[in-house]
């Protein structure tokens, strides 16, 4: 198996560090791109600091996704968990590493995002010694074996390091235990995902459009739990709707719901309660949009909890 190895600014690593323990950061490429789309859920991820930290290991965690996302979409979905305590203070930091002629105090340009779950950042006494083999023009990071060499060694290190209580946060790396290796063979597990893994997988699996309306403008979309989070819900993608911001609230509210054959109702007490409702009546039946893949699509039981729990009816 292979982990993966990320060069990681020392400012983002120290913020992240003071605010642990934490269930799930976002590592931003600030040129809009990235590489790693094709990293399986569940891999390792090292940070390896630069040159002027000796190339030390400082951390890690397990990927979760990739994406790429206008920079204010990554704020509103990650806050401080990017690194920064401000929007103003991600997009200075971002800015650094960007053309001039392309930038915007809005975030409306595209960052490259890499969602980390279950991460553990160490303090400085416990840094690991980076790989022996890194090559100095190696810009963004690289793919690492973690059952023989350097990456073997630095996977065991960071496993020794939470063991050991060293690491406020407790990363879901475990081992196939075997009787001649302590730490055994590299596994993949899945991390524990957080509310903003959670938002940007909805809205990906949803191809970046309203479940109901087909309503692509980003800013209107809100990934929606069906069966909320508070009363047992899980960050699912199978658990998770995108919807238009008002559609979302009516959801939430119980005004409309997801039968289980996908479709849309609007109940009565709209009307009732409001007196209006005229926007969202002519949808009621319409069989609504779902992910491609059928892990992401809407679990049937948690469209059932809402009906029976949710909707008025």
């Amino acid at each position: 198996m292979q982990g993966l190895i990320l060069n990681t600014d020392f400012d983002w690593y120290s913020f992240l560090r003071d605010r642990q323990p934490l269930d799930e950061v976002n590592f931003w490429q600030p040129s809009g791109a990235t590489t790693f789309h094709r990293t399986a859920p569940g891999t390792p991820v090292f940070f390896k600091l630069k040159a002027a930290h000796a190339h030390a290991v400082c951390g890690f965690g397990i990927f979760a996704s990739a994406s790429v996302l206008p920079a204010w979409l990554a704020w509103d979905s990650f806050g401080e968990r990017n690194g920064a305590a401000t929007f103003d203070a991600m997009i200075f930091r971002l800015e650094k590493y960007r053309p001039g002629d392309r930038r915007d105090a809005a975030g409306r340009y595209n960052v490259g995002c890499l969602m980390i779950g279950s991460p553990a950042f160490f303090e400085r006494s416990e840094w690991i010694a980076g790989p022996a083999d890194w090559k100095g023009q190696t810009v963004q990071g690289k793919a690492e074996e973690l059952q023989s060499g350097e990456g073997a060694r630095i996977y065991r290190e960071c496993l020794a390091r939470v063991q050991s209580g060293a690491a406020l946060a407790q990363p879901m790396l475990v081992a196939d235990a075997a009787p001649q290796e302590r730490y055994g063979k590299p596994t993949l597990v899945m991390p524990r995902v957080g509310q903003g893994i959670f938002r940007i997988a909805v809205t990906d699996a949803y191809a970046r459009a309203c479940a109901i309306t087909g309503e692509h403008s980003l800013p209107a979309l809100e990934a929606a739990h069906i069966r909320p989070y508070s009363r047992d819900g899980e960050h699912r993608v199978s658990n998770g709707l995108l919807l238009r911001s008002d559609i979302h609230r009516l959801f939430d509210k119980g005004y409309v719901t997801i039968d289980a054959d996908r479709r849309f109702l609007v109940s009565s007490r709209l009307k009732a309660d409001f007196e209006n409702g005229r926007s969202y009546y002519p949808l009621h039946g319409r069989e609504i949009h779902v992910p491609k893949a059928e892990r992401d699509q809407p679990s049937r039981e948690a469209l059932l909890w809402h009906g029976d729990n949710v909707f008025l009816g």
